[in-house]
């Protein structure tokens, strides 16, 4: 009877915090932060649990998931071959595309694009071409005739917070695993791929490059986004923390951790230079771990 009477107790309990949580979000939350804990028992500098896998698409030139928490990202490279632009004959180009289909969230509506997927997109082109982690002049083939296109897709498939660092891990962690294809002059003196079937055989014209290759990459770039809320700094926010305190901050390093970019998007809470220092902080110590997370990931790939 006793056992009985405290389960319903604790029931009670439990819905009544839930009631609390979706009346009064910010109290609730607040309510944490005065315990230096959040709802999810993290500490307020510490990130959720990550994950990356690479090779998650067979038939992409490039890929990998990558996973933040519940936030998860389906990178993809394919590979095409195009003729350079003038300006720049020694030079291949990146094309970046951020998706946010309706399954990955109930704010996103069928039929009507994310609000938040173009900013994304603007974010990961400007980060990736600013960082210098691909030397554009390795995707040349011919000079001024034909140079490599990566078309870089990315999806969304379960957006809780945090989406640019997941794209932007998930997106380093896709030109890792990348395997330029094979190309060779045809009879007009066009290149064309060599075929995944035909890779082994003698190629009947002059291959340009004799096998598939790894691109090298120089600074790869690492984010973190904080919340800022009154005297608080929240690292790697959940959707719901995020929708309750409106004020973001987003710090790329490089492996160096030297400082790419740093970005506010608005809200009412300032970034005093002493906030940007502490953020900066904290994303240090969240590049050594991304970085271990990315070489294991790496080594894992080699060994299977």
């Amino acid at each position: 009877m006793g056992g009985s009477a405290n389960g319903a107790t604790d029931l009670s309990s439990e819905m009544e915090v839930d009631a609390f949580r979706r009346l009064f979000p910010l109290r609730f939350h607040e309510r944490h932060l005065l315990e230096s804990v959040r709802p999810d028992a993290r500490s307020l500098g510490k990130a959720r649990e990550t994950s990356l896998a690479l090779g998650a698409v067979a038939s992409a030139d490039g890929s990998a998931l990558a996973k933040i928490g519940c936030t998860t990202m389906l990178a993809a490279i394919k590979m095409e071959v195009m003729t350079p632009a003038k300006e720049t004959p020694d030079e291949g180009c990146v094309a970046i595309d951020f998706h946010m289909p309706p399954i990955c969230s109930p704010i996103v509506r069928p039929g009507r694009p994310a609000e938040a997927a173009p900013v994304v997109s603007k974010q990961l082109s400007d980060t990736i071409i600013s960082s210098g982690m691909i030397d554009l002049k390795e995707l040349s083939l011919v000079s001024g005739k034909a140079a490599w296109m990566a078309y870089l897709d990315i999806y969304c498939l379960d957006a809780d917070g945090s989406l640019f660092d997941a794209a932007l891990l998930a997106a380093a962690a896709a030109f890792s695993h990348l395997q330029i294809p094979v190309v060779s002059l045809n009879d007009d003196g066009r290149i064309v791929v060599v075929s995944k079937e035909k890779e082994g055989e003698k190629p009947k014209n002059k291959p340009v490059n004799e096998e598939k290759r790894k691109l090298k990459l120089r600074s790869i770039p690492f984010a973190l986004t904080c919340i800022l809320h009154k005297n608080y700094i929240l690292a790697d926010p959940t959707a719901e923390e995020e929708s309750i305190m409106e004020t973001l901050i987003t710090i790329v390093l490089d492996s160096s951790c030297q400082l790419v970019s740093l970005y506010k998007p608005g809200g009412p809470a300032l970034a005093y230079e002493s906030v940007v220092q502490d953020c900066i902080a904290l994303s240090r110590q969240r590049v050594k771990e991304l970085q271990k997370i990315l070489n294991e990931a790496i080594l894992d790939m080699e060994v299977d």
